[in-house]
């Protein structure tokens, strides 16, 4: 019998991650002893090409008791570990905290795959940019859904808000409810943070459809910690003004501010004034972490609690992240300087893992560069360069490499 076991709709799937697997290219290469230039993965790399890790918050991951690691956590998450996530979104803002229900999740990654299941019914699409981390897709696709897109960006460079307000039109029409995620600020993959305008904008056409249909908005800040002062607030004043008018959902994620990728700590937060909304919410949650994965990482998320909520140890790792965002910055500021002589097209970017340079036949252009020994991510309408995992002083030659193969 021949039957196939797998069922029909599991069958033909990709086994790698093309980014895994470009990083993989990447490190064979190098390791046959090739001047190889690695802008794949979105880890920040040290310039001597090690991870970077804040100290302080390995000794705390380090100093969990053993039996901490070893026990179940509540499903949900523990309500310390949930407290203090809230707290660190939501400082300055304790009637909004006081608002929020969430639950514990693998990385930002859970966060988002709770929301897309949630807040969206089986077939329908999420509402996301036309540059957008390609993860988004994979997750709508395993859960029965889609992805539906506006444009990023018009003709003059800016954030295009009338695309926005025509594809949320469409979605109200069509399926009777919108899940937008922005992914702000230090966008993956271009490197865009939106400005107290963009925001404004954006927020205006929220409004507009949020008596036509239920309407959640999720802000994915994963790389906010690395992004220009002030813009996470930004963007929290902005959703301030919506959370009375629609559902605001926060993925919040340790791996890129804590350094800990492979910890898989993150949450799912809701604002939700309603009292009995929010229990029911609650519940929902604590049903699909059962569902899903049923509990995640104790002693991860115990290391987490600590450094959020004792002084000491956050003081001291926002100090030691500083120097990280430095260094994060020098290569930011070699990138600029060197691709806008060179004429490469690219959004404004001013801090974070990644920038994405306009290309018209990404993965022909990618290719090329592959030839130079310098691996770049080709994404629908661009080269994603992550910026996190290249030198300084490398920057050159990954701009005269996409120079010429874009040429």
């Amino acid at each position: 019998m021949n039957t196939p076991r797998l069922v029909p709709s599991r069958s033909g799937k990709p086994g790698d991650d093309p980014i895994f697997a470009l990083n993989g290219e990447a490190n064979a290469r190098k390791a046959k002893g090739e001047s190889i230039v690695n802008g794949t993965l979105g880890s920040l790399l040290r310039d001597d090409g090690s991870l970077a890790v804040l100290p302080t918050a390995a000794r705390a991951v380090k100093e969990v008791p053993h039996v901490e690691w070893a026990g179940y956590a509540p499903i949900a998450g523990p309500p310390a570990f949930l407290a203090a996530v809230t707290d660190d979104v939501f400082a300055g803002r304790p009637h909004r905290a006081a608002q929020v229900t969430g639950c514990a999740t693998p990385g930002g990654t859970g966060a988002l795959r709770h929301a897309i299941s949630m807040f969206l019914e089986p077939g329908q699409s999420l509402l996301c940019s036309s540059f957008y981390w390609g993860p988004y897709a994979t997750l709508a696709e395993e859960n029965g859904r889609n992805v539906a897109t506006f444009a990023t960006f018009d003709a003059s460079g800016a954030l295009d808000v009338a695309s926005l307000d025509r594809a949320m039109a469409d979605l109200v029409a069509s399926q009777g409810r919108v899940l937008l995620i922005l992914n702000d600020p230090c966008h993956n993959p271009t490197g865009y943070s939106m400005s107290g305008a963009d925001w404004h904008a954006v927020v205006g056409v929220v409004e507009k459809y949020a008596d036509r249909a239920p309407v959640a908005v999720l802000l994915d800040a994963a790389y906010a910690a690395f992004g220009r002062p002030g813009a996470m607030g930004t963007a929290l004043d902005a959703l301030e003004s919506l959370c009375d008018r629609v559902l605001v959902l926060h993925a919040w994620s340790a791996s890129k501010t804590f350094t800990h990728y492979g910890l898989r700590v993150g949450a799912l937060l809701a604002v939700v004034p309603d009292a009995t909304e929010r229990k029911d919410l609650a519940a929902a949650f604590a049903f699909a972490c059962r569902g899903t994965w049923s509990n995640c990482n104790r002693g991860g998320m115990a290391a987490i609690t600590r450094l959020l909520t004792d002084p000491s140890l956050r003081q001291a790792v926002d100090a030691e992240r500083r120097e990280l965002t430095t260094l994060l910055a020098a290569r930011v500021d070699a990138f600029n300087g060197a691709a806008l002589p060179a004429g490469l097209r690219y959004p404004r970017y001013d801090g974070g893992f990644f920038v994405t340079v306009f290309a018209r036949d990404p993965e022909a252009s990618a290719a090329k560069m592959r030839n130079d020994g310098v691996f770049v991510v080709p994404v629908d309408g661009g080269l994603r360069v992550g910026i996190c995992s290249v030198r300084a002083a490398d920057v050159p030659r990954v701009v005269a490499s996409m120079r010429e193969a874009l040429a």
